[in-house]
């Protein structure tokens, strides 16, 4: 069973799965995260969701070009989280089934293909205090102690 993160299911709200994928990436002792400026600022780990009949990892990788402008390689799954939210871009009610994986940065291609994204590097410290979701703060507690 993957666990729940975050806020609790609310019973006056319809849900719809959102699987999806995501990646804590470290280089030189620096995290590779992606801050989203629109619907709201926030900073968060580079990923988003899986296409209906896409591959997870071909998503992950899509996802981090497109929030960071960066190739990874060495991707390794490490877990798992649900998250129950409201995604404001989409209007829409979400259980987001959150596949977490670790990986390395290895070409920059450019900026960020997807408007509104910046790609951002802080220890994984710092990073634990900028990710706005107790899930992603979770799981750099696991990866980096």
């Amino acid at each position: 069973m993957i666990p729940r993160i975050g806020e609790p299911v609310r019973s006056d709200r319809r849900y719809k799965v959102r699987p999806g994928a995501y990646a804590i990436l470290e280089r030189n002792s620096q995290v590779l995260l992606t801050h989203q400026l629109i619907p709201v600022p926030e900073v968060q780990f580079p990923g988003g969701g899986i296409d209906r009949g896409e591959h997870v990892l071909r998503a992950l990788h899509r996802e981090i070009v497109e929030e960071t402008g960066w190739r990874v390689g060495g991707l390794r799954r490490v877990g798992a989280y649900r998250r129950f939210t409201y995604m404001e871009e989409y209007d829409l009610w979400a259980e987001k089934i959150c596949h977490v994986y670790f990986g390395r940065p290895s070409i920059c291609l450019g900026q960020p293909k997807e408007e509104n994204h910046l790609a951002l590097w802080a220890s994984a410290r710092v990073a634990m205090d900028l990710v706005e979701n107790d899930g992603e703060r979770l799981f750099l507690r696991r990866v980096f102690g």
